[in-house]
């Protein structure tokens, strides 16, 4: 069956764009863009092996409020990314399945910023430290070329911000919204002789859609480029983000997401009339102080370069969970209250040369990647006598320390119509715990994880128009700090979790149909071992296990069109057969992967006037049903379709341009679930999502 599969699908990816491309071959003209994801050199991606997917500026910005990276990422195949109408937990976001299951931030998906990672040693990432207004391009890698970025790679997002350039000028921009979203954002760019300068700062609000669900978010970033020498080239980028009491409205069960999709779950227990909710009751929030400092070297020597980036920082969050005063007390519990201190700091070295070999080319990269986070972590009760949602007793304290060392190597062959590609690294990851709370036993340990990954890749080129490619890999994941901070119901440090690795296979098909349409296949398969899984999950805190195996097969398909006229098309549909391939537990074989889709899609048909000054889309986006725990025996998610609008306009005057834009989502007021907490252990599953929306924006630029 799972043979059928894979051969079906192949023979009918490739029936259908050989024959379409080979009589587009003679006229096809280029429909590529030149990405730096998956080979680590500038490569046309049209040539790459693997699939990788770009958006542009325009998809980041025109028609969006640029406070989620869900709303460019929805466009992309492969890829589920939901706006939790959370931003105490950000977002959720997987790549063909992998991190699906985070409670909070990213995991199962590498992050990186202007070459600087997003993503801690140990795999977890914030997608929230990007600064979207000054995005230029976001570059995302798929299958398993990801492997070679090292732990957590079941995928790759890396964003690239636009350097300062030219006339400086000076931006303002105002949105405003539904539920009193309400962003400002103020930037200025330029460059000064030699030096090119880029400085955002934005300030957002909302009082939410969901009850207890107000959040602030204030984004500082800054960049400077520079060229040493002729061959020679520096950026340094800061950035910082801050997030005060954002709140935390929780998830609900199934019952009460039906009588009131805003409202939180009721707290039978709570002695005021009337009651409220398990949010209110216990004032769950979260506060934010992220700062980082990163800067990039590049230095050419001929047909050779080095690459150099360092980069350090610091993280405060403060957690307040909806943990009852009954359930803390238990002497091994560590509290409803967290909060900790990280630092990190990392480096990355690599070496490119090409050289000439057997008639082609031959280009080689070898790197050391280093990284390491310390943790100062406390854990307190969250109540004192009869108040809750306050800071109360000590009851955890340690520092936790993560760090890893990863040498690797990639290097890829042309000539003629064959592109060979192959790579290597070894990851290290080690893990110390030095507890400092006695109180409740020693917690003291330390973990280490190894794996070799390695990845072959080959592209042939059958027209000018049609390239047919192959890859394979053995990935690597490891738990995350958050994945092993709890043990069952409330117990320490989990010393007990294993790595999950997995082996990865993509075969694909790129084609240019028509001079107009570039179409990207894929159709893959994962096998994984030790997947982790929720074993217990309560009040904003989960606890994980290994599982047994796993299955994933699906395919992707994304076309881009340009159909003259101003008419464009954009298409992004993914299939996925996402399963347990061994029972476990009360889990049977065959039981679909909780928080993965069997499906989803993106379309869009989009409109430019002539010059750029007026445009209009329609959007729409679909989701099969999502399982909600590994069992598949709590009610799923139902799937939905939604259809948004989004109109823009932009003018110019003198030295002055201006943009407008409006944007409708969820045109037909459609009831639908955004997201899940997998795994809840008090069925809580349930995040809604909102009903019909809007947000009108507007700025206004001054160049000098």
């Amino acid at each position: 069956m799972q043979h059928r599969f894979r051969l079906n699908a192949i023979a009918s990816l490739f029936a259908t764009l050989a024959p379409a491309a080979a009589a587009a071959a003679d006229t096809a003209t280029p429909l590529d863009v030149v990405v730096v994801s998956g080979s680590r050199v500038e490569h046309s991606a049209f040539e790459l092996p693997a699939s990788v997917d770009v958006l542009d500026g325009a998809r980041i910005h025109d028609g969006q409020i640029r406070v989620n990276a869900s709303e460019a990422l929805a466009a992309v195949p492969g890829l589920v990314a939901q706006n939790r109408q959370n931003y105490a937990q950000d977002l959720q976001i997987s790549s063909r399945g992998f991190g699906a299951r985070s409670a909070f931030g990213v995991r199962g998906v590498r992050l990186i910023s202007d070459g600087i990672p997003a993503s801690m040693p140990d795999g977890q990432g914030q997608a929230a430290t990007f600064n979207l207004d000054m995005a230029e391009r976001i570059e995302v890698l798929r299958g398993p070329f990801s492997a070679l970025y090292g732990n957590h790679s079941g995928g790759v997002i890396q964003m690239f911000t636009k350097d300062g350039q030219g006339a400086p000028t000076l931006e303002l921009g105002v949105v405003g919204g539904s539920d009193g979203a309400r962003k400002t954002d103020l930037n200025a760019q330029g460059q000064a002789g030699a030096v090119g300068y880029v400085l955002d700062g934005s300030q957002f609000r909302t009082d939410g859609y969901r009850k207890h669900s107000a959040a602030t978010r204030d984004q500082r970033f800054a960049k400077l480029t520079l060229a040493p020498g002729a061959d020679s080239r520096l950026s340094v980028v800061a950035s910082g983000l801050r997030q005060d009491d954002t709140q935390d409205p929780l998830g609900v069960l199934w019952s009460m997401l039906q009588r009131d999709p805003r409202a939180g779950e009721i707290d039978p227990n709570d002695p005021q009339t009337p009651k409220r909710s398990f949010a209110e009751r216990y004032d769950t929030r979260k506060n934010i102080e992220h700062q980082q400092l990163g800067a990039s070297y590049e230095r050419r020597f001929g047909d050779e370069r080095l690459r150099l980036s360092v980069y350090g920082g610091n993280r405060r969050v403060t957690q307040y969970q909806a943990f009852s005063k009954a359930f803390q007390a238990p002497a091994s519990h560590s509290g409803g209250v967290v909060d900790f201190k990280r630092d990190f700091y990392g480096a990355d070295l690599q070496w490119q040369s090409v050289r000439p070999l057997a008639g082609g080319e031959l280009s080689t990269t070898v790197g050391l990647e280093y990284g390491r986070s310390g943790d100062d972590r406390q854990g307190f009760e969250n109540f004192i006598g009869s108040r809750f949602g306050v800071k109360g007793k000590l009851r955890r304290d340690e520092r936790d320390t993560v760090s890893n060392v990863d040498p690797y190597v990639q290097t890829e062959w042309q000539a003629g119509a064959w592109l060979l590609s192959a790579g290597l690294r070894h990851s290290k990851t080690d893990v110390d715990v030095q507890d400092r709370f006695l109180g409740n036993g020693n917690d003291s340990g330390s973990l280490s994880f190894s794996h070799t990954t390695p990845v072959l890749g080959v592209l042939y080129k059958v027209t000018p128009a049609l390239n047919l490619y192959a890859s394979a890999a053995r990935g690597f994941e490891t738990p995350t700090l958050n994945e092993l901070f709890y043990s069952g119901a409330g117990g320490g440090f989990n010393f007990h979790l294993q790595a999950a690795t997995g082996k990865h296979l993509e075969v694909g098909a790129k084609a240019l149909l028509g001079g107009h349409t570039r179409v990207n296949a894929a159709v893959f398969e994962v096998r994984t071992s030790d997947e982790l899984v929720v074993d217990a999950a309560a009040g904003g805190r989960t606890s994980y296990r290994n599982a047994g195996e796993t299955l994933r097969q699906g395919v992707e398909v994304s076309l881009d069109s340009a159909w003259g006229h101003g008419l464009g098309t954009r298409l992004a549909l993914t299939g996925l057969r996402a399963v347990y391939d061994q029972a476990f537990a009360n889990v049977a074989a065959g039981s679909r992967l909780p928080g993965m889709p069997n499906a989803n899609l993106y379309g869009e048909l989009a409109w430019t006037a002539a010059g750029g000054r007026y445009g209009a889309a329609l959007e729409t986006l679909a989701n099969g049903k999502v399982y909600a725990e590994d069992s598949n025996v709590e009610k799923a998610a139902p799937g939905y379709a939604l259809l948004n609008l989004r109109l823009n306009a932009r003018q110019s005057w003198d030295n002055w341009s201006f943009k407008e834009f409006v944007r409708v989502n969820n045109l037909a007021d459609r009831k639908y679930v955004g997201s899940l907490i997998v795994g809840d252990s008090n069925k809580r599953y349930y995040e809604a999502a909102p009903g019909r929306n809007w947000l009108l924006g507007a700025s206004a630029q001054y160049a000098f």
